[in-house]
């Protein structure tokens, strides 16, 4: 079969992989290159990197709507199948009528929960037990389409998104390419999605903020696991930002008895052989990975080693 591949990032980067192994990629559509770092130098995509590696035709347009010469150009390829991994753009139904036997999706959730840019991270700023991956048939709405086939998959307690990203990352370059199979057997399901449905929509950066005065503890270690490695979750202290990667809920009746009328953010307790402790309005917190403003992460020893904060002092 003739496959066309759209993707962008690592998470499709997997799939394009998997499928390149046994399929013939007569094209792969990536977004353009992104200027990135302190020289704000433009950068490949991943998909993109992939592509230049294995010689394959890249196509980078700046939009796909309305684009004449694009979807001209994608129908003279003659696609048996479009798939569709993290590409960032809702294709419109002319590129969608293209290809023979239909365009398929890989999704980062249980549809049709989660359903938009960020499932993944959602998945873990909620604090789910579980989530997924589904392939599904693409139609006009956002992630809507018939579902072909599901994997369900654990969220560990201490999971980041970072780390559950790459898991579903490789599962659901098995998954599509599962996928691609059954439909070039003639032998894949179909299912219509349920009505009920929730979204997952693009974080924004205002959202990285603690707010002590409102979330509790189990929610601020959701907050900090969901933006990692994404932005990272933030406090001041001394008009300096500082950035926590790893915190861990502390289950110490008498500390919180001891504190149960301190202010929410405030330090109990900060040095290098106990670390870092931090009333929030439901208990306390250990932040375990700090990063300064303007430095690299470490652990919260090493942080104290060389930076001093101040007991009793909230956090702003």
């Amino acid at each position: 079969m003739n496959i066309l591949f759209m993707g962008t990032p690592d998470f499709a980067r997997d799939s394009l992989e998997k499928l390149h192994s046994k399929y013939n990629i007569i094209g792969v559509v990536t977004n353009p290159n992104k200027p990135k770092g302190r020289g704000m130098k433009l950068v490949a995509s991943p998909v993109k990197e992939y592509a230049i590696e294995n010689n394959l035709k890249i196509y980078q347009p700046q939009k796909i709507r309305n684009n004449i010469e694009f979807i001209e150009e994608i129908k003279s390829l003659k696609p048996d199948v479009i798939c569709v991994v993290a590409y960032g753009k809702i294709l419109p139904k002319e590129i969608l009528d293209i290809p023979t036997l239909g365009c398929v999706n890989l999704h980062g959730s249980l549809l049709p929960k989660y359903r938009g840019a960020a499932p993944i991270q959602w998945a873990v700023l909620n604090g789910e037990n579980s989530t997924g991956v589904t392939t599904i048939y693409m139609d006009e709405g956002m992630d809507s389409g018939d579902i072909i086939l599901e994997k369900e998959v654990e969220i560990e307690e201490n999971e980041t998104t970072g780390e559950l990203w790459e898991k579903l990352s490789k599962i659901g370059a098995n998954l599509l390419l599962e996928t691609v199979e059954l439909i070039e057997k003639g032998t894949a399901p179909r299912k219509k999605q349920p009505i009920e449905y929730t979204l997952a929509p693009m974080l924004n950066k205002e959202m990285s903020k603690i707010n002590w005065n409102e979330i509790e503890s189990k929610k601020l270690k959701n907050l900090v696991r969901g933006l990692n490695p994404i932005m990272g979750t933030y406090t001041m202290y001394n008009n300096k930002k500082l950035k926590f990667w790893k915190i861990e809920i502390i289950n110490n009746k008498e500390m919180e008895k001891q504190n149960v009328n301190v202010k929410p953010g405030t330090i109990i307790c900060a040095n290098e052989k106990e670390g870092l402790y931090i009333k929030t309005v439901d208990g306390i917190i250990s932040v375990l990975e700090i990063q300064g403003e303007n430095a690299k992460k470490m652990n919260i020893a090493d942080f104290l080693r060389g930076n001093k904060l101040e007991v009793n002092i909230c956090f702003e």
